[in-house]
């Protein structure tokens, strides 16, 4: 008799071999704390992860409030730190009021979850990211899908909608191609309908908008009543944590509702203290969201991509997952770190490098990537 495997994981050997093959196996890359290579690969927008200040931001709050928030938010995780923050935040982006999560994922489910539910249509765009998909998945809502940027497509949804309440969830700048939502005609398109409007600024906030306030900042639409903003403190600001922005009713309502808000412990206190320091660092020096562009800028036009970014994202569409895994490892050999998407992150297709500026590159550090992606992706695209 054949041995017959019966451990209840057992199928997981398969589905590993079928990931393998299809080239979208994937493995953790393990980083000294300083790197040879040059990172063109993180989210570290404004390059203040490592910056002094932002470091003794951290310190000073791990010396003043301890290691760990202790507990939720509502019971003892809740301190005069987190709650400056917000503060200081809302003001920034110019939005009424802040509430300070776990983690920008977090923040999305939190905020999507509580503001739709049963008897509720959210509409979303086909390539918002997972936190907002899986937010779909957990609201218990009716959820269409529409294409990306797809304006008249969000109308006849809302148009069509036999539910009292609407909600429409769109990332301002998209994670995989850098592309920026359609805000002004989104939010005419909402307004018309009733429609509540969720934007998530992760990709926009330090980037976009006047010193870095946000897409929705930069096209006037900051503080619209109608309008709920959420963010991630682990890109631009360096740090970790998310946050949503909006009303004062709807911090309010996420007190009282948004359940990773309610059971999960409080954002770290060192976590707190650095995104505020990059925060005020970004203040004084709103010329870093002008130099991520610029530098976005330089390099796509090194790496052939047709059009000028909007973000800090510089997409390099190479189709296979063999031929865009085979073209980051080249760079890295090179001495340059690139990101490599694959499907499910983005279609089958379109695997590509996603490389990311940052406002502290210099002279020499574009030198080496404008030598390096040239000769890898002359080599990748023949």
């Amino acid at each position: 008799m054949p041995q017959v495997d019966l451990s209840p994981l057992a199928w997981l050997a398969e589905v590993e071999q079928e990931r393998r093959a299809a080239g979208l196996r994937r493995a953790l890359r393990t980083r000294p704390p300083i790197g040879d290579e040059l990172d063109l690969a993180s989210n570290d927008y404004l390059g203040l992860s490592t910056h002094p200040d932002v470091i003794d931001g951290a310190v000073r709050a791990l010396r003043t409030w301890g290691a760990g928030a202790t507990g939720s938010r509502l019971v003892t995780g809740n301190t005069e730190l987190h709650e400056g923050f917000e503060a200081a935040l809302a003001d920034f982006v110019g939005a009424e009021s802040a509430l300070v999560f776990s983690s920008g994922y977090t923040a999305n489910l939190g905020a999507v979850v509580a503001l739709s539910g049963p008897g509720a249509l959210v509409v979303s765009d086909a390539f918002t990211h997972a936190s907002l998909v899986d937010a779909c998945r957990l609201s218990r809502s009716r959820v269409l899908v529409t294409p990306h940027r797809d304006v008249d497509a969000i109308d006849a949804a809302l148009a069509e909608r036999t539910e009292k309440r609407a909600v429409v969830l769109t990332d301002s700048v998209f994670s995989a191609d850098g592309a920026m939502a359609p805000l002004l005609a989104m939010h005419d398109v909402c307004r018309k309908h009733g429609a509540l409007l969720i934007v998530d600024e992760a990709h926009g906030l330090g980037v976009r908008g006047t010193g870095g306030r946000g897409l929705l900042h930069e096209v006037g639409l900051a503080g619209a009543p109608d309008i709920v903003m959420t963010t991630t403190l682990s890109k631009a600001l360096g740090s970790q944590g998310g946050v949503v922005l909006g009303p004062i009713a709807v911090r309010e309502h996420l007190i009282d509702a948004a359940r990773p808000f309610i059971f999960d412990t409080g954002l770290a206190p060192a976590a707190v203290g650095a995104a505020w320091a990059a925060l005020e660092i970004l203040i004084a020096e709103p010329w870093r969201a002008d130099a991520v562009l610029a530098h976005a800028a330089t390099l796509a036009e090194v790496c052939g991509v047709p059009e000028t970014p909007g973000s800090a994202v510089v997409s390099v569409i190479l189709g296979e997952p063999e031929v865009a895994l085979g073209a980051a490892t080249a760079c890295l050999d090179r001495g340059v770190r690139v990101g490599c998407f694959r499907p499910p992150t983005v279609p089958a297709g379109t695997s590509r490098l996603r490389l990311t500026a940052r406002a502290s590159l210099d002279d020499r550090e574009m030198a080496l990537a404008r030598s390096v992606l040239a000769e890898v992706l002359a080599s990748a695209r023949r």
